[in-house]
């Protein structure tokens, strides 16, 4: 039988409305066991994360806010666990309009990071999802690490999904990202 018109994505169901949605879907504990960092004990703060905060993290404060408003952001939440500097998981999911735009958001963060840290990005890393990218320092010079770290970014659905660890050993830190990745995007809704 024939249909016409163009095929389209089903609308996602469950996806949060609001940051406070949001919240309820992020990871609460990491397998290093690491202890929760308060978020209103942050400089920046965690928590959530409007498009104004997510722009203050940049040089050039503007050119974010349109990025960010190309890319179709709605809003955000940042939480961290760590005891020092050295020892220090932090997780990322920024909520977007459309799939296209968590995902080329994704792939900017990692881009940017990959840069900034002078390392090599592995855009198709081995056991994580399509669209994720994976960085590892292994010894950091300069950036602000104090000790090994990876980062991961993917976008899943209308997300854009960031975990990042800084741990004693670059084992230790990816273990960490890989484990602490798949529990997050475990709990989001496909969107």
């Amino acid at each position: 039988m024939a249909v016409d018109g163009a095929p389209t994505a089903a609308p996602a169901t469950g996806l949060p409305g609001s940051v406070e949605a949001l919240e309820e879907l992020l990871v609460t504990q990491v397998p290093s066991g690491l202890p929760r960092l308060p978020d209103e004990e942050l400089a920046p703060l965690a928590g959530p994360k409007g498009a104004e905060d997510l722009a203050a993290y940049a040089e050039d404060p503007e050119r974010e806010r349109e990025v960010l408003e190309d890319h179709g952001y709605r809003f955000g939440w940042e939480r961290f666990w760590g005891t020092g500097p050295a020892h220090v998981t932090g997780v990322f999911v920024y909520r977007f309009e459309t799939r296209s735009g968590a995902g080329a958001y994704a792939a900017d963060l990692a881009r940017n990071e990959a840069e900034h840290y002078a390392a090599e990005l592995d855009e198709r890393p081995a056991d994580l999802p399509g669209g994720c990218r994976l960085l590892e320092v292994d010894a950091p010079a300069d950036g602000g690490l104090t000790a090994p770290a990876a980062f991961a970014w993917c976008g899943h659905g209308v997300f854009s999904v960031g975990v990042t660890a800084v741990a004693g050993s670059p084992e230790a830190a990816e273990d960490e990202v890989r484990a602490v990745l798949a529990e997050q995007l475990d709990l989001l809704p496909p969107g």
